[in-house]
């Protein structure tokens, strides 16, 4: 998490970190080094990231599943229809990991 912060902040950096320490950063090829206390200010930032990409992830595999539904020559029920909206929308208006954590997805017709 500590390198894809400092990448958030700068993602030309060329850094390594020892023992996931933040205080253990090397800075590699000239990097200009950054503020511990900004390292840290975005930590939180890619945490979030992360659980909304983990979201994404699961919720694109459970569209996929119904994909097939959603065909030409097929005619979906209002249910699947109603069911695929709620996740597509599922990522809407989150803000932090708790609340990614706390998504509880719909139940599949």
């Amino acid at each position: 998490m500590i390198i894809d912060a400092i990448l958030k902040i700068n993602p030309t950096a060329e850094v390594s970190v020892d023992g996931n320490d933040i205080n253990q950063i090397t800075w590699l090829n000239g990097t200009t080094p950054i503020a511990v206390a900004d390292i840290q200010a975005q930590i939180s930032s890619v945490e979030f990231d992360t659980a909304m990409e983990d979201l994404r992830a699961k919720r694109n595999n459970l569209l996929a599943e119904t994909d097939y539904l959603a065909l030409s020559d097929n005619t979906m029920s209002a249910e699947m229809t109603t069911y695929r909206q709620q996740l597509r929308d599922i990522t809407n208006d989150l803000t932090t990991v708790a609340e990614v954590e706390a998504v509880v997805f719909p139940t599949k017709p």
